[in-house]
């Protein structure tokens, strides 16, 4: 049996949709191939009543943030494979099956699929790019090391005998990443099927945007003090965004100093001119994937980088009162 395990915070608008989603998964029945458990992370709205209402299973517990949930659903689950989702996602028909299938390889520990969007919104569609971006970068390696818990799937004995996803994240940030991180440490293979796909709903304007890439930054600056390795790279960023990052820094702090030391003016420039230049990959691939995106692309990155820049700095100016601790090897 498959477990399916959603963990759900206020999701009274979106649950039934992703679950509608779920419960039709082509050659699979519910019920006897498959299991759903809906962790109800200490709702105030209809969230536990409507997963019961379409008849899965409901496991509750009070608020401690999407990983604690996912690994109170993992405890519960009968399933030899743990798959995840989150509320406000839906599964395409053909989902479950394509993430069953990289399991058909013995050596594969965990699994990834896709987001796809049916959203009409430039800020939308700009994200969407952004996602259809790194998949082509995952689809030409071998194995990954990064598995997003939108769409995912794990052997229910690796996950519980590497404890699962780290509690301490409060929010959805990193958790998922760090999960993942620290099983391609240890030599675990994980495969990218982009043949499972969810539908979502993504960021529906720049602030909305802006404020989850500084949260990324944000948790992600915290992770890296006990995996430094993976600010150098990973399967799923292209190594440009960390450039970026490090290119707008030095370009605004450049133009603060070019106040009083006008030649540093020439290093804020070039370095401006550098960022710019680093996205000419991603432009030519939004020209093919999305050309009438083109118009907004530049002024996204500028937000992202700027977003994930100030994210990590306050980070470091102001660190979470508990740090994540990695395992024990």
């Amino acid at each position: 049996m498959i477990s399916v395990i959603i963990p759900a915070k206020d999701a009274a608008q979106t649950l039934s949709a992703c679950l509608e989603g779920v419960l039709h998964q082509d050659g699979l029945r519910f019920g006897v191939d498959y299991e759903v458990i809906v962790v109800d992370d200490g709702s105030t709205d209809s969230t536990a009543e409507i997963a019961a209402n379409m008849g899965v299973r409901v496991a509750r517990q009070a608020n401690a943030g999407p990983a604690s949930a996912r690994n109170h659903g993992a405890r519960e689950a009968r399933g030899e494979l743990l798959v995840f989702t989150d509320a406000d996602c839906i599964p395409t028909p053909g989902w479950l099956k394509a993430l069953m299938g990289a399991f058909t390889d013995a050596r594969v520990a965990g699994a990834k699929g896709i987001y796809q969007t049916v959203e009409k919104g430039w800020v939308p569609r700009f994200v969407q790019c952004e996602y259809a971006y790194k998949y082509q970068r995952l689809a030409r390696q071998e194995t990954i090391d990064f598995i997003d818990t939108y769409s995912a799937a794990y052997r229910r004995e690796v996950f519980l005998q590497h404890g699962g996803f780290n509690p301490v994240f409060p929010v959805p940030s990193v958790e998922d990443q760090e999960f993942s991180f620290r099983l391609a440490r240890q030599g675990y293979r994980l495969a990218f099927c982009p043949a499972a796909v969810v539908l979502h709903r993504h960021d529906r304007h720049v602030g909305e945007y802006a404020r989850r890439k500084f949260g990324i930054g944000y948790w992600k600056a915290v992770m890296l003090k006990w995996l430094p390795e993976k600010a150098l790279g990973d399967s799923h960023t292209p190594p440009s965004q960390r450039w970026q990052i490090i290119l707008l820094g030095l370009s605004l702090a450049a133009a603060v100093v070019g106040v009083v030391f006008h030649p540093a003016v020439w290093v804020s420039i070039f370095s401006l001119a550098a960022f710019l230049m680093s996205n000419f990959p991603f432009l030519a691939f939004i020209a093919g994937y999305d050309w009438p995106v083109l118009w907004l692309a530049l002024p996204m990155t500028l937000v992202r980088a700027l977003a994930l820049m100030m994210g990590i700095l306050w980070a470091v100016i102001s660190p979470p009162p508990i740090l994540p601790q990695s395992e024990k090897e």
